[in-house]
């Protein structure tokens, strides 16, 4: 019986998996060959050991002492919690008509994630898939496939209502629109989308302007989000709380809290631009004209900044995001209390809704907040600031965020917790260690558990140990669980598998004894084809704060 990975990229497949009915059975029929390390230097003679140059050999040091460091600092920390870890399912787990793709590789893939130790995995429950027929014509039927598939396995599962579309954002391998008719209805009313200064309409996610109005066929979008989660609850009754122990509630695009600042779809924004603001659909008009006009300022209600810039600009091109810019003034405080407040209510009645269906049931609830480190050492954090959250050099817009995920008993899961400021190009002015301080810290005072995910897709050892080191801690706010990103055929390689399980067990350690590598070995683009380009053009250092 042999092992191949199928060209999909998503699973392992069996040729023949008949007799196979424990992970036990299972890793006696892996044999991965021996991978080299990759992250070592070999010295093949006296004379290139000679010709090794200084820097190299106190960059071997710094890595050796970074290593000392982090063993001792795992030793220190002698709390027993652990941290269960989940594995994100592929975007197209379940085919377009419903049913879940190629069952017996999803099979075989399960059984080697349950050999890791890890906990459990996670999927997006589509709404253009599930709903995809007509208004409250739901076909929950492939997942109820792959939720028994977990409890054969002995897995959890957590699930997402996803309400986004797959398809234009950084990962997404396939593309799932929302509902036929949900776009049947942003065709004859395209201000029901999102919609940037320019007119751009975004088709990711429904606008927030029209949470409360009946523009779906005589229901509003929260009832439709409502209806839906209510049918997965009557569905699945019998396994929530056992089985499925996570609902992730989506609140936006990619699932996240946040609005569409940073679309990647055919090249709208690059990183590390700053993004746009997504204010223009006639419905958030009517909101911020209504507002201005109550503070007797009429003339702020006719739209965003003018000055806030285009998509791909640094906040020093802008006359709003620059350091002394019109964000920190009386009109800039003013619009940005609306436009974060607005993103703010969104997800407090969509978690109330989520919150009235599944208490009692014994599952989690969970919320997703965007890992936006770009421009974070600026003083206007301005890619933040069009992405909703108003967080700048003097205002704290996380703290929030995790009080309103709290009143509804939400567990705050976090993005990006794999990244390291080092990693990160100087002139984006990035800082993804201070951004998860900060979040960690708005997540112990709110009192609302923190979990965490990678934002792009790592499988080396650098990556896991930074995740490693931001799970632990002795003050009471490291990761209650950590969901990985994600499941596909680079994941069952050699070496990445090995890390892998390496670090599955030693999260269930609670961090301890953690060996793994600090290079990154995947050779992965950290920062969004940033890198591909600054290969052949160095970047101009920009921003000062």
């Amino acid at each position: 019986m042999t092992l191949t990975l199928q060209s999909s990229a998503s699973f392992i497949n069996f040729k023949e998996t008949k007799g196979v009915k424990t992970p036990d059975e299972f890793l006696g029929m892996v044999s991965f060959a021996q991978a080299k390390p990759s992250c070592r230097l070999v010295a093949k003679s006296s004379m290139q050991e000679a010709q090794l140059s200084h820097e190299r050999i106190m960059e071997v040091k710094e890595i050796e002492k970074r290593e000392k460091l982090h063993e001792l600092t795992a030793n220190h920390s002698n709390r027993s919690t652990r941290v269960p870890v989940f594995v994100m399912l592929p975007l197209d787990t379940m085919t377009m008509g419903g049913n879940l793709n190629r069952p017996r590789a999803m099979n075989a893939s399960l059984m080697a994630l349950k050999s890791s130790g890890a906990e459990g995995v996670m999927v997006d429950a589509w709404w253009g898939l599930v709903e995809k027929d007509g208004p409250l014509k739901y076909n929950w039927e492939g997942y109820a496939e792959l939720v028994k598939m977990c409890q054969e396995h002995g897995l959890k599962l957590q699930v997402v209502m996803s309400f986004h579309q797959c398809g234009g954002n950084v990962g997404d391998s396939c593309s799932i629109p929302l509902p036929p008719w949900v776009l049947e209805e942003i065709s004859k009313n395209p201000d029901l989308v999102y919609t940037d200064r320019s007119g751009r309409r975004n088709p990711e996610y429904l606008s927030l302007g029209c949470d409360m109005l009946p523009v779906l066929k005589g229901r509003t979008p929260i009832q439709a989000y409502t209806d839906y989660m209510r049918s997965f609850r009557e569905r699945f009754n019998d396994y929530l709380g056992n089985v499925i122990v996570e609902i992730q509630v989506g609140m936006g695009p990619c699932g996240e809290l946040r609005y569409p600042a940073y679309p990647e779809s055919n090249g709208t924004w690059r990183f590390p631009g700053i993004g746009e603001f997504q204010c223009y659909d006639k419905y958030m008009g009517a909101s911020l004209a209504a507002v201005a006009k109550a503070a007797g300022k009429d003339d702020w209600g006719q739209g965003g900044p003018h000055d806030s810039g285009k998509y791909n600009q640094f906040p020093e091109d802008t006359g709003f995001f620059q350091r002394d810019g019109t964000w920190n003034s009386e009109y800039g405080q003013f619009f940005l209390e609306w436009y974060s407040g607005k993103l703010l209510e969104h997800g407090d009645r969509i978690l109330a809704a989520g919150e009235s269906i599944y208490q009692g049931t014994g599952a989690k609830l969970s919320g997703k907040v965007a890992g936006i480190h770009w421009h974070y050492n600026t003083r206007s954090h301005a890619a933040e600031l069009t992405s909703g959250y108003y967080n700048t050099r003097h205002r704290d817009g996380y703290l929030p965020i995790a009080r309103m995920l709290a009143k509804h008993g939400v567990v705050l899961n976090f993005t990006c917790m794999e990244m390291r400021d080092g990693e990160q190009p100087q002139s984006a002015n990035c800082s993804p260690e201070g951004l998860v301080r900060q979040v960690k810290t708005a997540a112990r005072t709110a009192k609302v558990e923190l979990a965490g995910e990678n934002a792009l897709e790592r499988y080396d050892g650098g990556a896991f140990s930074q995740v490693l080191a931001t799970s632990m801690s002795d003050s009471g706010n490291g990761l209650s669980a950590f969901t990985f990103l994600r499941m596909n055929k680079r994941l069952f390689e050699p070496e990445n598998w090995r890390n892998l399980v390496q670090f599955v067990k030693s999260m269930s350690e609670g961090g301890r004894n953690a060996s793994l590598p600090e290079c990154d070995s995947s050779r992965t683009d950290l920062y969004v084809r940033f890198i591909k380009e600054s290969r052949s053009k160095k970047a101009t250092e920009v921003a000062v704060v």
